[in-house]
């Protein structure tokens, strides 16, 4: 199937028409895929609306090879985790697909990379390897073409200089961060800024406490100097990210969408407004799943959606029914 076709999406009928055309090439090519959806007998003969689709329990990622293509691997994507436990892989057979992704999905939101200078403060991610968040970073940095643009590691003093002058010069600034890294930031140094988006990917990483996310936007807020702190959601399942400009309340590109389940039946959709588990229609996700059910609980109203926290425990309810 041609990956083009997601990235032409323009109206909610593109959407669907090609969501249901990736539910039939995946059921047709994924192995794991394919006996998930015969579990639920759910086929591409019975399955003609959006909300009729299997959600692959994302947990499948750690335990099983995700593939709708025989083409060979090209990079591996791996999730962070404790010593011992297992890690998510995305196996990407198109890495094309993945830089079309993340490009035009900050394109639709930030407009042009070029005109921003790129600060990352990724600690936590830049310490090991197959961060697909590194990787899409990286890509921005060169894409960015500011000579200011680059990784901070623990130079926070070289961080701060940088942002301050920068801001200072008028110039735009995109400072991207892990929620741990960016309040070391806020405790060391004081800020006034005026054209820098402070953007925060989430996660302690067991650096620091958990922090529900107003109190985190509230002190980072007031650490920066800045009225709204902006939000990526994105994981290493996914090829493609949502981002918010504020109030934790965030938006996809044309070919991703979120859907809401039922937290104690997987297979029942909630109407908006409504709170629940977070389902994830990642259309890029092409040569892989395109359907994925999180661990995320969030709502949904109209084309936003918030994410209100995680479930307590490991395994999805109403979503295991295969152990392979």
């Amino acid at each position: 199937m041609n990956p083009e076709s997601v990235f032409k999406i323009k109206t909610n009928a593109d959407f669907d028409e090609v969501a249901l055309n990736v539910f039939g090439f995946q059921y047709e090519n994924n192995p794991v895929y394919r006996e998930f959806c015969n579990y639920l007998h759910r086929n591409p003969n019975n399955v003609n609306a959006i909300d009729q689709i299997p959600f692959l329990p994302i947990e499948f990622f750690k335990s099983h090879e995700i593939l709708s293509t025989q083409s060979p691997l090209e990079i591996t994507f791996t999730s962070s985790g404790t010593t011992g436990s297992l890690t998510s892989k995305h196996l990407v057979t198109d890495l094309t697909v993945y830089e079309e992704s993340f490009r035009k999905g900050f394109s639709f939101f930030y407009g042009n990379i070029k005109d921003y200078t790129v600060l990352a403060l990724l600690p936590a991610y830049l310490e090991r390897t197959g961060s697909s968040l590194i990787y899409m970073v990286n890509d921005m940095i060169e894409q960015s073409e500011a000579p200011e643009s680059g990784f901070y590691l623990d130079n926070l003093e070289e961080l701060a200089q940088h942002l301050k002058t920068l801001d200072a010069q008028g110039k735009k600034v995109l400072l991207i961060g892990v929620s741990f890294a960016l309040l070391d930031l806020v405790e060391a140094y004081d800020f006034n800024l005026k054209n820098t988006i402070v953007m925060e990917t989430g996660g302690m990483k067991g650096r620091r406490k958990e922090m529900i996310r107003e109190e985190l936007h509230s002190v980072l807020s007031k650490g920066f100097g800045v009225n709204k702190i902006h939000s990526e959601y994105g994981m290493t399942e996914l090829l493609s990210q949502g981002y918010s400009k504020g109030n934790g309340v965030f938006e996809c590109p044309p070919w991703m969408d979120i859907i809401i389940r039922d937290t104690e039946d997987a297979l029942t959709i909630f109407e908006d407004g409504k709170s629940g588990g977070i389902n994830v229609i990642d259309l890029a996700n092409i040569n892989s799943c395109s359907f994925i059910a999180t661990q995320d609980l969030g709502r949904k109203k109209g084309k936003e959606f918030e994410v209100l926290g995680r479930f307590d425990h490991s395994d999805i309810r109403g979503c295991n029914l295969m152990v392979l």
